[in-house]
């Protein structure tokens, strides 16, 4: 399908959205590698591989006017004409794509959650969050001092590698949990991140919800600690308890304090039930709750983002910029704490008030929303392992790389739904027969209309995908045995992994650094930082 022949958008028109506050959503569909690349501050990656698994829950509602960009790979036509199938109603191609973009005089974003880092960066500097360095805080500790480190990451992340002693309080905990992991108001509280987002939110947080002790982000978190050649370890899980009356006391007054003079509205079960069935504006529920309280009980709509990571990587859970975004807790405390930093990043931000324990009445975890599936031809693990010792059949694998080469079917080759577009990288292995699958084969099913359009063969799902395959008892194979296109699927962040090279840890942060200007040359962002 020829550009011309589509709707187009282009820079100014978009640019010119964002200032006034409309609904923007800019989709970039090429793999994630590529995306960090750059892109558009708030441009958000659905890559065409992924897009009919996580379209829907990310922009949820089918008259939103949506935006579709790559740089000259021919995904951005074919991902405009699967939208229109699903039921998109307004959608466009970016004028010129990313080139066009840049062309234009836009700004590009490398690597990923551009947005809330550089919203972090802004944060620090205007509230002059206070920090110290990973030597300042080992002095501390190595001097005995009345100090607790704070890990503000996820707890698998906390556990990959963290500081000797440290206490893992995602970021969206710290406000309630606080108060009583520090022996007294002279205790020193230092909050880590990964790299320096998470840490100064977390910290600031601290500081701006009268906590008494003194408090400090550990400045560049992991990163920084990891270039002053300190030590760190695996497998820690010390985590936070219960809270006390006095500290939830504490901590919900303020809440609540700084929701309002951020600007955070309020909303009841009945006006929410309303805005969930209108079609005017995107409206995002989301439970900022840990995982355990959100399975024990919630709003039968509502998905679960504990509020650290919601502030973190914004545009992957609200993908649409200018929608509203509603947010749940039963303490007063982490909604409150989550949309004051929503409302400051520009965004419409709500907490649900009024809510009584029969409201929590649906258990379990989150149930994503994904396009009808035509009924489709089978077979089952056992059946396959059988067609598979006779050769007469090819497995192509659509999972992550990541766990492909943890473990796959033997023989399985490794493929991206991209890479079946006119023009993908990929040669198909010749077979009379394929089957395809992934860990549940439900993203890999999408596929087969294509598969059999290019090669004319039949083409079968894998029954309960990989998983099903793994619960039989049959055996796989570990490693990169058969790619068949280079792994592009997600950008390796510099603070994952381990003998990391020293320069490549500082030039991530001297990029963090200088978000800021960057901001101020985009012109589109919107953030404040109320003090």
């Amino acid at each position: 399908m020829a550009e011309n022949t589509l709707l187009t958008r282009d820079y100014h028109q978009l640019r010119l959205a964002l200032q006034n506050h409309q609904e923007v959503t800019l989709i970039d569909v090429r793999e994630e590698v590529q995306f960090a690349s750059g892109h558009p501050l708030f441009a958000v990656n659905i890559s065409l591989s992924k897009l009919d698994l996580e379209i829907l829950n990310r922009i949820p509602r089918l008259t939103t006017p949506v935006t579709v960009y790559d740089n000259g790979e021919g995904l951005a036509q074919e991902a405009v004409a699967r939208l229109r199938e699903i039921g998109y109603l307004d959608v466009a191609l970016l004028a010129g794509g990313l080139s066009g973009w840049s062309e234009a005089g836009g700004e590009l974003f490398s690597d990923v959650n551009a947005p809330s880092k550089a919203f972090g960066e802004l944060v620090e500097k205007r509230a002059e969050t206070p920090s110290l360095s990973a030597e300042e805080v080992n002095a501390l500790r190595q001097a005995g001092s009345s100090v607790v480190v704070l890990d503000a990451r996820r707890f698998d992340e906390y556990q990959t590698q963290s500081i000797p002693g440290s206490i893992s309080v995602p970021a969206g905990e710290l406000v309630l949990r606080s108060r009583d992991l520090a022996p007294s108001p002279e205790t020193a509280i230092v909050v880590v991140s990964a790299d320096r987002t998470r840490g100064i939110i977390g910290a600031q947080s601290l500081i701006d919800s009268g906590l008494p002790n003194p408090v400090y982000t550990l400045r560049d978190g992991i990163l920084g600690w990891t270039l002053a050649g300190l030590k760190l370890t695996s497998d820690q899980s010390h985590r936070y308890g219960e809270v006390s009356d006095t500290a939830h006391l504490h901590a919900a007054r303020h809440a609540r304090t700084l929701a309002d003079k951020a600007g955070v509205q309020r909303a009841t079960l009945e006006e929410l039930s309303g805005w969930l069935q209108q079609d005017k504006h995107t409206v995002y529920l989301f439970d900022v709750r840990d995982e355990a309280e959100y399975q024990q009980g919630h709003l039968p709509a509502a998905r679960h983002v504990p509020g650290g990571q919601l502030i973190q990587e914004t545009d992957q859970y609200a993908s649409v910029r200018g929608a509203w975004i509603v947010l749940i807790d039963n303490d007063g405390v982490r909604a409150n704490i989550s949309a004051s930093w929503l409302a400051q990043m520009g965004w419409q931000a709500f907490v649900l008030d009024g809510l009584s324990v029969a409201d929590f009445n649906a258990t379990g975890g989150w149930s994503p929303r994904v396009p009808p599936q035509p009924t489709l031809p089978e077979v089952e693990p056992t059946e396959l392992a059988t067609l598979l010792v006779d050769g007469e059949i090819q497995v192509l694998d659509f999972t992550t790389s990541a766990n492909y080469a943890n473990a796959h079917i033997p023989g399985a080759a490794w493929i991206q739904r991209s890479a079946l577009t006119t023009g993908g990288d990929a040669v198909l292995p010749d077979s009379p027969r394929y089957v395809v699958t992934c860990g549940s084969s439900l993203l890999a099913r999408y596929s087969i209309p294509k598969l059999e359009q290019l090669t004319g063969k039949p083409v079968l799902a894998l029954k309960g995908g990989n998983t099903a395959w793994k619960a039989a008892g049959l055996p796989v194979e570990c490693g990169e045995t058969h790619l068949l296109l280079p792994r592009v699927d997600r950008y390796p962040r510099p603070y994952e992994g381990k003998d990391i090279p020293p320069a490549t840890l500082q030039a991530y942060l001297d990029w963090e650094r200088g978000l800021i200007t960057q901001l101020d040359r985009d012109g589109t962002h919107g953030f404040r930082v109320v003090k």
